[in-house]
């Protein structure tokens, strides 16, 4: 069974050399370099994929449960449309666009730039200081000068979200 989830899968897989990912390696991916999903349907498509078992949560890290080896990634692939979200009640996640758009869309605004650019310093204050992205866009935004006092509630809410799995 080959969907489209699994080819998304096995191509970030394959893409990243690696059998285990942080689900950042994978949304971020999907929503910043790739341009894919907005980084709210990367987090959701993570979600898909968790919810029918096509990836496993073990220590931390996401392990496909299929041989993405055996899956042909066509060339020039880009997904469709599809939304890969899942059934849920509405919550404030899901009432406020996600944080990291909407930092990153007002540092482009105010230093022009580019959303490309800004994406590598998150996942680099990410990996060196061992956050999630949510946190990591603030620090970013610290460094230019953008008030993001309005954001803190949000970025809370997806720290304590990060520890509850």
């Amino acid at each position: 069974m080959n969907s489209e989830a699994h080819t998304i899968i096995s191509f970030l897989f394959k893409r990243s050399g690696k059998n285990k990912l942080k689900e950042s390696e994978i949304y971020l991916p999907l929503s910043l370099e790739l341009g894919w999903f907005s980084a709210r349907e990367s987090r959701e498509f993570v979600t898909y994929a968790l919810q029918q078992k096509l990836l496993v949560k073990k220590e931390g890290l996401l392990t496909p449960i299929f041989d993405v080896e055996k899956i042909t990634v066509p060339i020039g692939f880009y997904p469709s449309k599809k939304s890969f979200t899942v059934e849920k009640s509405e919550s404030k996640e899901d009432e406020e666009q996600d944080v990291v758009d909407v930092v990153v869309q007002r540092i482009v605004e105010k230093t022009d730039k580019e959303p490309k650019d800004i994406f590598e310093e998150i996942k680099q204050a990410e990996a060196e200081k061992n956050i999630i992205s949510e946190v990591a866009v603030l620090l970013v935004a610290k460094k230019y000068n953008i008030d993001v006092k309005d954001c803190f509630d949000s970025a809370e809410d997806a720290v304590f979200r990060e520890n509850e799995e």
